[in-house]
């Protein structure tokens, strides 16, 4: 499906759930490898995105002083579209900053999730840009990374993400949704939210946590 096909309408849905709920309900559909690994992190707590994933593929870096500077980075960077979420494979270095951010910020995407760091992190917190990492460093990737595709299957936090594939980020974490079962995904997702709204009321008016999950099978 091209990336004009794809429904805007899920990555709204997405944004009005959290990863807890939609990592439970791709555990029960059989999709137990889908949440990325806990070190990386929002770089602010409120930092919430929802989006498309456009992956950005990396490698250590051939030379210190490339003939093109930056360029699959940029490629990558330029390629985002409105509901785009950038999803970067693993660097030991600073991929991102904050005239990155201005520029995604700019084109519709809705943030990045990056298996390494990123710099001139007050800006970005100033902007509100979303950015998810394993923290902050100073040392750009320049002659240290290279991005040498984007749009392919990539490794990002343990999760093997495909370009399209849903992601939602916030502060518990970065779960993946695959894309031919996002639909099934959101409206379990959706029902389940349903469901611990009123297992809250429940247990908020003295129902005991055994009687609520046998009566609803929610915890």
């Amino acid at each position: 499906m091209s990336r004009e096909e794809r429904p805007a309408s899920w990555v709204k849905r997405l944004g009005k759930l959290y990863s807890p709920v939609v990592a439970d309900v791709l555990d029960k559909l059989g999709f137990r490898q889908q949440v990325m690994r806990a070190n990386i992190r929002p770089l602010y707590p409120t930092a919430k995105s929802a989006g498309f994933a456009l992956t950005a593929q990396t490698s250590p870096a051939r030379e210190i002083k490339p003939a093109a500077p930056y360029a699959g980075e940029l490629a990558a960077v330029d390629a985002l579209r409105k509901n785009d979420i950038l999803v970067v494979a693993a660097c030991d270095w600073a991929f991102w900053g904050e005239l990155l951010s201005t520029a995604a910020k700019y084109s519709g995407s809705t943030g990045v999730v990056i298996d390494g760091f990123t710099r001139d992190s007050q800006a970005i917190m100033k902007m509100k840009f979303p950015v998810f990492c394993r923290g902050i460093h100073p040392a750009d990737s320049l002659g240290r990374m290279d991005v040498t595709a984007h749009n392919v299957p990539i490794d990002c936090g343990g999760v093997l993400v495909y370009p399209g594939d849903l992601v939602l980020a916030d502060y518990d974490g970065v779960v993946v949704v695959p894309y031919a079962q996002a639909e099934e995904t959101l409206r379990l997702a959706e029902e389940k939210v349903s469901g611990e709204n009123l297992v809250r009321k429940a247990l908020a008016s003295g129902m005991t946590t055994a009687e609520a999950f046998k009566k609803y099978g929610i915890l």
